[in-house]
C-alpha cells in the first residue's frame, strides 16, 4: 500500500465502523437515513481495502514461507509461482482503491439537463441533432433512466434545431457530462443526388439538475413573458397564450417552454434555468481552480468539437482521448459504453497524474 494514502484509509476505516455501531443502535428515522446513505456509499471502498489488506497479509506469509530455509522445493515452487499471481493482484487493487479515493464532483449522482442544438449545416444539421437525441434516449432506457422533452424545435425537413430534455436517474450526469461540446457528422444527405459528402454539426452540453438549495433565483431577478406558441412549419399551433419565456436579469440568459400548460411552462422553465445558472456557477468554480484547464475530457467546453460521426465509413473518432472505433451503426442505436467508459478512464488517469504531479 506504498502509494496509498495511509491515513486516509485508516480514517475512512474507523468511520465506517463508527456508522455500523450507530446504526445498530437504532437512531430515529431521519439519521438513520443519513447513516444508511454514508454506508452504502462508504462500503464498497471499505470492502476493497479490506481485500487489499487480506492480499498483502497473504503476500507477507508467502514471502516468509521462501525466506525459510527449511521450505522444500516442491513447496517453494508453489509458494513462488502464488506469490507473483498475489502481486499482481494487490497491484490491481492498490489502482481500484487509489481510483475509489479519488475527489469525486459532488453532481455526478444528479439527473442531468440535455441540451442539443443543430450547428453549421442547415437541415441536415437538424436531422443529426435528431439522431443524436434518439442515441441519448436509446443509452437512457438502457440504462434505466426516465427522459422527459422539456421543448423541441422541429427542424423544416425533420430533426430538431433545438431539444431539450431532461434525464432523470441516479449517476446520469456522471455518465454523460462529457458529451459536451461539438459533435460533427459527415455522410451523403438524402437530398445530394451527386453523392458528394457532407459535414454538419450539432452542439450537446449535459447540465447537472440543480436542487433548491444550490441557486436562489429571486423574483426581482427574472422577468417572465408570455406569448402565443407555435410549431414548426405551423404544426401545434397553440391558440392560447400558453408559452413562457423567462430572462434572467443578471445573467441575460432567455429560457422558453411551449407546452400546453403555462404552468407547467413556468415549471420547466425554471428548472432549466437553474441549471443554466448551476453550470454557470461549476465553471466559474473550476475556472477559480484552475485557470488554465489541464484536462480536456471534462472542461465542458461546447465550443470544442470532441467526436466526430463518419456514416460512410461506418467510423466515429473521439478527438480528445484518439479512440476511433468502426460500429457507428451501434452506437447510434444507444451502445455509447465503450466510448464512456474509456472517457471516464481518462479523466480518472489525468486525476491520478495530478495527484502524483502534487505528492
Amino acid at each position: 500500500m506504498a502509494r496509498l494514502p495511509t491515513e486516509k484509509i485508516r480514517e475512512l476505516d474507523r468511520r465506517f465502523g463508527e456508522i455500523e455501531a450507530r446504526m445498530a443502535a437504532g437512531p430515529d428515522a431521519d439519521a438513520y437515513v443519513k447513516l444508511a446513505s454514508e454506508y452504502s456509499e462508504l462500503q464498497p471502498l471499505v470492502e476493497k481495502i479490506r481485500e487489499l489488506e487480506a492480499a498483502g497479509a497473504e503476500r507477507n506469509d508467502l514471502e516468509v514461507m521462501l525466506e525459510d530455509g527449511s521450505t522444500d522445493r516442491e513447496m517453494r515452487e508453489l509458494a513462488d509461482s502464488e506469490l507473483r499471481e498475489i502481486r499482481k493482484r494487490i497491484s490491481d487493487l492498490e489502482e481500484q482503491v487509489e481510483i475509489m479515493l479519488l475527489p469525486k464532483d459532488a453532481a455526478d449522482q444528479r439527473s442531468a439537463i440535455l441540451e442539443i442544438r443543430a450547428g453549421t449545416g442547415g437541415s441536415e444539421a437538424a436531422l443529426f441533432a435528431g439522431d443524436l437525441f434518439r442515441m441519448y434516449e436509446r443509452y437512457a432506457s438502457s440504462q434505466g433512466w426516465k427522459i422527459e422533452v422539456l421543448s423541441a424545435s422541429e427542424g423544416e425537413a425533420g430533426g430538431y434545431k433545438e431539444i431539450i430534455a431532461t434525464i432523470s436517474g441516479k449517476g446520469v450526469f456522471a455518465r454523460l457530462k462529457f458529451e459536451s461540446g461539438v459533435h460533427r457528422v459527415q455522410r451523403v444527405p438524402e437530398t445530394e443526388s451527386g453523392g458528394r459528402i457532407h459535414t454538419s454539426a450539432a452542439t450537446v452540453a449535459v447540465l447537472p439538475e440543480a436542487e433548491d438549495i444550490d441557486i436562489e433565483v429571486r423574483p426581482e431577478e427574472i422577468r417572465i413573458d408570455t406569448m402565443r406558441a407555435s410549431g414548426a412549419g405551423g404544426q401545434h399551433v397553440n391558440t392560447t397564450d400558453s408559452a413562457v419565456r423567462i430572462t434572467h436579469l443578471p445573467t441575460g440568459l432567455v429560457v422558453t417552454s411551449s407546452e400546453k400548460s403555462q404552468h407547467q411552462n413556468r415549471a420547466r422553465a425554471m428548472q432549466v434555468l437553474r441549471a443554466r445558472l448551476y453550470d454557470l456557477e461549476r465553471q466559474r468554480a473550476d475556472d477559480e481552480r484552475s485557470q488554465s484547464r489541464k484536462s480536456q475530457v471534462g472542461s465542458g467546453d461546447r465550443s470544442e468539437r470532441i467526436r466526430t460521426y463518419n456514416f460512410p465509413q461506418g467510423r466515429v473518432t473521439d478527438h480528445r482521448i484518439n479512440l476511433t472505433l468502426y460500429k457507428l451503426d451501434r452506437m447510434m442505436m444507444g451502445e455509447i459504453d465503450e466510448v464512456v467508459d474509456a472517457l471516464i478512464s481518462d479523466h480518472q488517469a489525468g486525476q491520478l497524474a495530478a495527484l502524483g504531479g502534487n505528492g
